[in-house]
């Protein structure tokens, strides 16, 4: 009996010992697949591309300098097959329709341009890229505004000499890495009358591998960004070189969000605090005293060739969607895109942008009236904006009065005077307002870091009926209103009219 009993307790002992070891590798594997579904969905590393940077910086590489992508709510992968990208589509215009791959260069080093059908523009990129300074003709950029007033254009946009820029290789091919026929068909020159990036790619020289004219005073290890940009003091075409630095940033799958040098010579300005908000560090090329060699270099498109500037000449057919309704249900004609952006822009600002964050008590409407301000933009600025609203202090003062005496409706009504506001502090308003409020100006581009339920009230000059602000509510999915004006006077009548209808809307 009792040996029986014994056999009986061994082999429910041994039974209890099975059980939870399948329990074990039950719950390991499942929590293992878990987490590779997540980072399917939110993280952009992808083992190709991150074994391409790796294997390409020799070991020695390390990201620790480096900050890391946020976890934003809109998020799509760009890690999809752009193969399968409709040309033309919502995503080919904003997110990952850069579908041709063109290896320009695999023998002895690497380089590569990225095409996308629908933009009529690339974005390339190579392993160990030599930046010559001292080729590149151009002023030293980044100084203070009032150091260099008078300052031309021309002196700050970049003039590549040949060799301004060298890659290792293998030389059995040409010396230079492109020529003009690759350049008109993957880098064209568009409507651009000086196109800086097909210049800067032009200049690139192959040096051999075995040759030691390939001298750098400086290594940089991780990913970086060289940017060439042309309206560099207007809000809306650095946002258009924001897009577009993100964007390359995504396609090309960085692990980590990349270093940035400005290739060109424009002075300092107070946008400069985005982007280094958005990425790891930012420099000027002619910050640097020697040749610089770039282990992963990344060549952004211009601003020029993005959608949000393209939208204005040629119909961009797409509606603003969640990324949740998009995963679940794809659509050619929606996107999620610029949401994305707008988040990016928050996180960047360590401003909380997690879907599951606890709601702050309702307090009231902020209603953000964006102010044209007397600034001075750039050297060969005067410091005074042209009016696009004729009465804007007369306007704002009917808005504040119609506040006043609507007090149960707890209307908070915010003077956005901009210039005199850090972009941190911009950027904060735009989040925190229920109404946007503004004449056509490029003030109103903030509205790509509004949040989902914000409605746009754009009042428009007969002067400057352009259609900016529109779309880009459009493709963010914001309500939207205008009061189209006949000359540049708005009827405070009218202003108040539409307004106090919208607030309405939200229950005032």
């Amino acid at each position: 009996m009792n040996k029986t009993h014994s056999k009986l307790l061994k082999i429910v002992i041994f039974l209890f010992a099975l059980n939870s070891l399948s329990l074990c590798l039950y719950f390991s594997s499942h929590h293992h697949n878990s987490n590779n579904k997540q980072e399917d969905y939110h993280s952009p590393l992808t083992s190709n591309n991150r074994s391409q940077t790796e294997s390409n910086s020799n070991g020695s590489s390390n990201n620790f300098n480096l900050k890391a992508w946020p976890i934003l709510p809109s998020y799509l992968p760009w890690t999809q097959n752009p193969n399968k990208v409709t040309v033309r589509s919502c995503e080919a215009y904003f997110g990952n329709g850069f579908s041709r791959r063109i290896d320009v260069l695999s023998s002895g080093g690497w380089f590569r341009c990225l095409y996308s059908e629908t933009l009529r523009s690339s974005i390339c990129e190579g392993g160990s890229v030599r930046m010559v300074p001292e080729r590149i003709k151009m002023s030293r950029g980044g100084e203070r505004i009032e150091e260099v007033i008078g300052r031309s254009e021309e002196e700050e946009l970049p003039d590549f000499e040949n060799g301004a820029f060298e890659i290792l290789g293998s030389t059995a091919r040409s010396k230079w890495l492109v020529d003009e026929g690759f350049l008109d068909a993957f880098v064209p020159d568009g409507d651009v009358m000086r196109h800086t990036m097909r210049g800067l790619i032009r200049s690139i020289r192959v040096v051999d591998n075995s040759s030691k004219e390939f001298h750098c005073d400086l290594w940089i290890e991780e990913p970086t960004l060289l940017v060439t940009r042309f309206e560099y003091a207007n809000l809306f075409h650095t946002i258009t070189d924001w897009y577009s630095a993100y964007v390359a940033s995504r396609v090309t799958d960085l692990p980590y969000r990349p270093h940035l040098i400005f290739v060109d010579g424009h002075s300092r300005t107070p946008l400069e605090g985005t982007w280094k908000a958005l990425f790891s560090s930012l420099r000027y090329a002619k910050d640097f005293s020697g040749s610089v060699c770039l282990r992963h270099a990344v060549l952004v498109p211009l601003g020029y060739e993005t959608a949000l500037f393209k939208g204005l000449t040629e119909k961009i057919n797409c509606q603003g969607a969640s990324a949740h309704d998009l995963w679940q249900n794809p659509d050619d004609q929606k996107t999620a895109r610029l949401s994305e952006f707008g988040e990016m822009i928050r996180a960047a600002f360590d401003f909380p942008v997690s879907r599951h964050r606890a709601e702050k008590p309702f307090s009231g409407h902020n209603v953000l009236f964006v102010r044209r301000e007397d600034y001075l933009a750039h050297p060969r600025h005067v410091g005074k904006v042209e009016s696009r609203l004729s009465n804007e202090q007369e306007v704002f003062d009917s808005l504040q009065t119609w506040v006043s005496n609507h007090l149960e409706c707890k209307v908070n009504l915010v003077n956005g005077l901009f210039a005199h506001m850090s972009m941190k502090e911009q950027v904060r308003a735009v989040q925190d307002a229920s109404v946007i409020i503004g004449a056509h100006g490029a003030g109103l581009t903030h509205i790509v870091s509004a949040t989902p339920k914000t409605i746009i009230l754009e009042i428009i000059s007969s002067y400057f009926r352009r259609p900016h602000f529109r779309l880009i509510a459009e493709w963010k999915g914001l309500e939207y209103h205008a009061i189209n004006l006949d000359g540049s006077y708005a009827h405070p009548s009218v202003v108040i009219d539409r307004f106090s209808r919208i607030m309405k809307s939200l229950g005032c």
